[in-house]
């Protein structure tokens, strides 16, 4: 079997490895892939939004499946256009991606099926959100109703906060024209539950937490996540049984009974709090750095998976390792801000772990830094200790003079 993967970071690098092990796929393209990830795959230098040129090379190479990473490919309609030519995709239309896409969709999907979350009111215009948020007790949690890389969330402590993050998504359009979500303020533990997705049909994974600060004791501006684990010790049997039947089955169920049924990756991001267990938000597709720690488990052929979601069909049973897994983000020094790019790293050949590559390139034969999440080393073990303590070991082997990373990765389970 040909494979077609869709993007270009550490989640798609994790599924081109996991790819990797199936004796079903002979040949794996990554379009555009990274310099990680072209040790497994042959990088193909189309962007992940050119629906057109993509497939067309899809049809030029005899792909058999192509599977999408990115939720910008979703949201374009790549799954629609492939759908359309005859060739088998993994991933959602962009008609169910806006259970992503538009937070306000999604917001009123879980208020119409008693899918539990947080109150809300949907705003286009500046006075009128900044009436509203005025009127209300702080903190306030104002979204972007739209893609925004991760970015498009502000939890407002004051006035001058929201009134700043107001002004900035709906008269400086930094995210582009739209809407926002204002949202009541939750607090508790936060948790990220992937499913593989077919209509009503919901296969769950590991359970597992991404770290969103940038340095340790969650301090510091948000980003894409700069590490995560598997395991959590705050989250019983029962709260995963909840979460899995009144959350994310469903969601799946809604989806489909409103005419845009998944197919593919759905993400509940959810939060523990004193009121149980309530969704913070979904996503249409493998969470990252999320898929990073959790398709290492994965000992079902994972191609059997990706088909059986393509054709429609049931997924055949899903084994998952006896084991947890702990991985660390390092990220370019300034990252989530300005940084520098084109620093050699040296001494991944040493690393006994696995290493993603998120944002990397080769150039002059080194390799060297081409993002702001530049690597990702995942470790393994019978328990969370032994999995740190090896992560952290083998990190001191990577040297970049331009990397950071948190040292605090599941504090949340091992410091309590």
């Amino acid at each position: 079997m040909k494979v077609l993967v869709i993007g270009s970071g550490g989640r798609e690098h994790a599924i081109v490895d996991a790819l990797a092990k199936s004796s079903k796929v002979s040949k794996i393209y990554c379009a555009p892939g990274n310099a990680g990830i072209g040790l497994q795959a042959e990088n193909v230098p189309i962007k992940d939004t050119d629906v057109e040129a993509l497939l067309k090379f899809a049809l030029d190479n005899g792909v058999d499946l192509t599977v999408v990473g990115p939720e910008a490919a979703l949201a374009a309609g790549i799954v629609d256009s492939f759908r359309a030519a005859g060739l088998k995709i993994f991933g959602h239309s962009s008609s169910a991606t806006r259970i992503e896409s538009s937070k306000e969709f999604a917001k009123e999907l879980m208020q119409k099926y008693g899918i539990p979350t947080a109150g809300y009111r949907s705003f286009d215009d500046f006075d009128a959100a900044v009436s509203y948020v005025s009127s209300r007790p702080y903190p306030a949690v104002i979204k972007y109703d739209g893609l925004a890389a991760g970015k498009g969330v502000v939890i407002a402590k004051n006035h001058d906060e929201a009134v700043a993050a107001l002004s900035d998504m709906l008269l400086d359009e930094s995210f582009g024209k739209g809407r926002v979500v204002v949202e009541d303020y939750l607090e508790g533990p936060e948790f990220s539950f992937l499913c593989f997705v077919e209509g009503d049909k919901v296969y769950p994974m590991p359970l597992s937490q991404d770290h969103k600060r940038a340095f340790d004791g969650d301090k510091g501006p948000n980003t894409g996540g700069m590490g995560a684990y598997t395991g959590l010790p705050f989250i019983s049997e029962e709260d995963r049984e909840f979460a899995y039947r009144e959350i994310m089955c469903k969601a799946a169920a809604a989806m489909q009974k409103e005419g845009c049924p998944l197919s593919g990756v759905l993400y509940g991001g959810l939060m523990k709090t004193a009121d149980g267990i309530k969704v913070i938000e979904f996503n249409a597709r493998f969470g990252d750095p999320e898929t990073e720690v959790v398709l290492p488990l994965l000992e079902s052929d994972i191609s059997d998976i990706f088909m059986a979601v393509a054709e429609g069909r049931p997924v055949p049973e899903i084994h998952w390792k006896d084991a947890l897994t702990l991985g660390v983000v390092m990220a370019s020094k300034g990252y989530p801000g300005k940084y520098e790019k084109g620093c050699p790293i040296e001494g991944l050949d040493g690393v006994d772990a696995k290493v993603y590559h998120m944002g990397t390139a080769f150039r002059d034969g080194r390799l060297v830094t081409s993002g702001g999440r530049v690597l990702m080393l995942v470790a393994e073990g019978k328990d969370l200790n032994v999995a740190r303590k090896k992560v952290y070991g083998e990190i001191e082997k990577v040297a970049c003079d331009n990397l950071f990373y948190r040292k605090d990765i599941a504090h949340c389970a091992l410091d309590d």
